[in-house]
């Protein structure tokens, strides 16, 4: 059933609910982590132990975010987000009330596992209400919150745990999610879409539970056990394959498949989905270095780190909504170009980083970047959207923002990963050149001597140095790296063909 697009100040009340839901889960990805030393050390764990409050909401999420399309078939679009957002809200005052690690990572899991299909329905249910014409506004509007949430994250975390208890990083959802909650049932509730009383896909899940679950933990938990030389990594390893390439085999025989695989035989969501989450992969591995080199290296706090990363929304705030206003005219692939164009630019730009950098040169390539950010989401959302039917999109979103995010942390681990391994070849490479027979080395000792330190503390002092060279150095090998890989990608979206509307065929309402 089509319902016509909503106008004057329900459209206004819908939008900023929808986008309210979304800010609120993504910034529940990434509060946590400036917050894990304050959270290990109150719950009296250590902090290796208080990384499973990450982990535990990704494996949880990651699993849900694919079924989205099915449990929206079954459900109801309106019903399954207002219940998914309600129970969000449930789950983060439980996560704040915990009283031990095992309390809060049990609750975690919960949280992770209703969030799943929060992300792709927003999406799915703004582009119902809005007119064809004015889609592409939509779209950049929902982007807009999934980019800024990632960057307030580490602040707000930083701020809240340095001056409050840990437990108001959770807290603060159940304002949020309430009114969005309210909000969104008052005014969506007549709008809701056709159910289909499918029969559950057992093998599937079961599969996409194992597969999904032992992947993210791989992810998750490789980079503290040392990869491949842990044989629990290695099992769960070979665990994600089996499951994962059953899983393809088995939803390509399925009559009621629990992931639409089918989606890919249409060629925009293809060329979409792999440059969505190939770039994604690029983006989020430096979202999570960048802060992570600044207060390990540079010295900077969590809150100054955060304050760094933060001008990368600045431009999108501005300039997603004229991209929205204008998207009926503009070929997206053409967007999507200049989009990688300016990651490659500014990854080159930050290839050049020095520990003698100043605030204002950290700075600037996140506020250029912004050009870049703000002509990724919306367009390539687009270009995957493009050409499917009204019905398919609930499916199409869940899948795509599901490879998304499973790609971010793949990103994230990689990049980790390759930042300490770099780092321990260039530090073994520095110390070879520390000898009394190099002058480099005989001027700094004689100035370390001039300041009264004694042999040990100059040995000391210069192998932290070393270690800062050293990390600086393998940063700047990664963000010259993705630039380069930006480069390449760029002629991926040019698979893509138009024409290019933001949910498919006529009104895309449901």
């Amino acid at each position: 059933m089509n319902h016509p697009p909503l106008t004057g100040s329900k459209l206004v009340w819908i939008t900023l609910a929808l986008s309210m839901s979304v800010f609120m889960q993504v910034l529940d990805t990434t509060i946590a982590n400036v917050a894990l030393p304050t959270i290990s050390g109150n719950l009296g764990a250590a902090t290796s132990q208080g990384t499973w409050v990450i982990t535990s909401f990704g494996v949880a999420n990651a699993i849900a975010v694919p079924l989205t399309g099915w449990l929206a078939k079954r459900l109801g679009e309106v019903k399954l987000f207002t219940a998914s957002t309600l129970l969000f809200v449930l789950t983060s005052w439980l996560c704040g009330m915990s009283s031990s690690l095992e309390m809060l990572i049990f609750f975690r899991v919960l949280q992770g596992a209703v969030a799943g299909p929060m992300i792709p329905l927003s999406q799915s249910l703004l582009l119902s209400c809005y007119p064809p014409e004015k889609k592409g506004m939509a779209l950049a509007l929902w982007a807009m919150t999934v980019i800024v949430a990632p960057v307030f994250g580490p602040i707000l975390g930083g701020v809240i745990s340095d001056n409050w208890h840990w437990g108001w990083i959770f807290f603060i959802n159940v304002p949020v999610g309430l009114a969005a909650a309210f909000i969104s049932w008052r005014i969506l509730k007549p709008r809701e879409t056709e159910t289909v009383d499918l029969p559950i896909d057992r093998i599937g899940l079961a599969l996409l539970v194992i597969g999904v679950g032992a992947l993210q933990m791989v992810l998750d938990r490789g980079k503290e056990l040392d990869w491949f030389n842990s044989t629990e990594v290695i099992t769960l390893a070979v665990i994600a394959v089996l499951a994962l390439v059953y899983l393809v085999i088995w939803e390509l025989g399925e009559k009621h498949p629990i992931v639409d695989l089918s989606l890919f035989k249409q060629r925009n969501f293809t060329v979409g989905t792999i440059a969505i989450s190939l770039g994604f992969m690029l983006y989020f591995g430096t979202v999570v270095l960048l802060p992570l080199m600044l207060q390990t290296q540079m010295g900077y706090t969590a809150t100054w780190a955060g304050l760094a990363a933060a001008p990368i929304g600045l431009i999108p705030v501005v300039l997603s909504p004229i991209i929205g206003k204008y998207a009926q005219r503009l070929d997206m692939r053409w967007v999507v170009t200049v989009s990688f164009s300016v990651y490659a630019v500014c990854f080159f730009w930050r290839s050049t980083f020095n520990p003698q950098m100043d605030f204002a040169y950290v700075v600037w390539p996140q506020v250029v970047q912004g050009i870049g950010v703000a002509c990724f989401f919306m367009p390539l959302t687009t270009i995957t959207l493009s050409g499917l039917h009204p019905s398919q999109i609930a499916s199409a979103s869940s899948l795509s923002n599901f490879l998304r995010i499973l790609a971010g942390s793949i990103g994230t681990s990689i990049t980790t990963t390759m930042w300490d391994r770099r780092e321990a070849m260039h530090h073994a490479r520095l110390t070879e050149h520390v000898s009394l027979y190099d002058q480099a080395s005989n001027a700094w000792f004689r100035l370390l001597d001039m300041a009264g330190l004694s042999s040990g503390q100059q040995a000391a002092l210069t192998s932290l140095q070393i270690t800062k060279q050293g990390y600086i150095m393998a940063a700047n090998e990664i963000f010259w790296l993705s630039g380069v890989l930006f480069v390449l990608l760029i002629g991926l979206v040019w698979f893509a063909k138009p024409p290019f509307t933001a949910s498919g065929s006529d009104s895309g309402a449901h």
